[in-house]
């Protein structure tokens, strides 16, 4: 579950999606003026980043994935 994607071709760097997330899973990146999934095991697919998307560039999967063990 969480962000799948964020499609940076559509994203205009609005930053909409790094205010409205509780969780802070989103940060901004300066350089590129696009935002990062910067804490994706944090995610908790409420979907606000994707609904308040104003074009449209975010999807979240409601499906839980398996992803890799982290040797940690």
């Amino acid at each position: 579950m969480g962000i799948r994607k964020i499609d940076y071709e559509v994203c205009d760097g609005c930053r909409q999606c790094t205010r409205i997330c509780p969780e802070d899973v989103l940060r901004f990146d300066q350089e590129n003026h696009k935002p990062l999934i910067q804490y994706l095991r944090d995610c908790q697919a409420c979907f606000l980043c994707e609904i308040y998307c104003p074009r449209q560039a975010i999807y979240v999967t409601p499906y839980r994935e398996r992803r890799a063990v982290m040797p940690w």
